[in-house]
């Protein structure tokens, strides 16, 4: 692994910048069988989304292509938090990398529970996906209610002392402020983004082809939203020194440039898997060599150093 590339987030060691995303890699193991790829190529890796008890997910069709991207509702089909710990966990190798738990709840105080049980084990750290319906208080996502967001945060603080990582939704109006009230909860890294929520229609049916009707939208299509989105909340952020993890279309070492420019510590790799699951490797390569280009010494050196054009016009709405 290249030096040049090693860094800290949330405390942690990283030999890389690129976090495997949750959902993307199983529980670590999804691609370990494939030759040439290695878990040590990678800083971290979150683990499949996991909830309080056992979930079977969403109905088929669960995945589709789109142009660009895809569209997924799994439904946070996983074996529980107990067996997770208990029969999955133990079989990691923690000698190669990181290891992230993602948790998933429908109430807050399942969001607590979770956390608690994963504070006793031997995980790196604990990535909150408050994308989930709230079923006590009316199914609004808890992201999508920067309070809410804060009742979810908190109550995970209060439970562990390991890392904390809240994914942020884009499907919101204010992510800025969403993640202001994540740092004042305790937070100690936001994900920036998850997925948008997204359609496809089969026209010969006239059915969406997503048998949830809709889904979650990754891939390069949604790249130039995920980058305004990291850019908005680093100006919150940095202020409190709170890392950013930049994920949304990544798919060459010039797609992770432009978020570790944009204000991202580390960057997430996910869609990009499935079409090539050997670009990590490539990533690793490309952002070395781009720092030795413009003798900067580390990773760090380059995190946030957007420069704005200074003449901007009062519409930002386009064309």
């Amino acid at each position: 692994m290249h030096n040049n590339l090693k860094t800290q987030f949330c405390g942690l060691n990283l030999d890389s910048p690129i976090v495997l995303l949750s959902g993307c890699v199983g529980f670590g193991e999804e691609y370990t069988r494939i030759d040439g790829f290695s878990n040590a190529d990678v800083g971290a890796i979150c683990l499949k989304g996991t909830t309080l008890e056992p979930r079977l997910g969403n109905i088929p069709s669960r995945v589709t292509e789109t142009p660009q991207g895809m569209i997924n509702a799994i439904g946070l089909q996983n074996p529980g938090t107990d067996v997770v710990i208990n029969k999955i966990m133990p079989k990691l190798d923690k000698t190669q990398t990181r290891f992230i738990i993602n948790i998933s709840g429908s109430s807050v105080e399942e969001y607590g529970e979770i956390t608690k049980r994963f504070d006793d084990s031997d995980i790196d750290a604990i990535e909150i996906n408050i994308s989930c319906p709230n079923v006590k208080e009316g199914g609004v996502a808890f992201g999508n209610d920067p309070e809410m967001s804060y009742r979810v945060v908190e109550i995970c603080r209060k439970n562990t002392n390991k890392p904390l990582i809240t994914k942020l939704s884009p499907n919101q109006t204010n992510i800025a402020l969403s993640a202001q009230r994540c740092i004042d909860a305790g937070t100690d890294g936001l994900a920036v983004i998850n997925t948008l929520m997204g359609m496809s229609i089969d026209t010969q049916t006239r059915s969406p082809i997503i048998g949830n009707n809709q889904g979650g939208l990754s891939g390069p299509a949604i790249k130039p939203i995920a980058l305004l989105k990291v850019h908005q909340v680093y100006q919150v952020s940095r202020h409190h020194n709170v890392p950013i993890i930049g994920q949304g279309g990544i798919m060459s070492a010039n797609d992770a440039l432009e978020f570790i420019i944009a204000g991202a510590a580390t960057v997430g790799i996910g869609t990009a898997l499935f079409y090539g699951p050997l670009v990590c490797h490539k990533i690793n390569d490309g952002i070395s060599q781009y720092l030795i280009d413009n003798n900067l010494n580390n990773i760090n050196e380059l995190v946030g150093t957007l420069q704005l054009n200074s003449a901007v016009s009062p519409c930002d709405t386009g064309s």
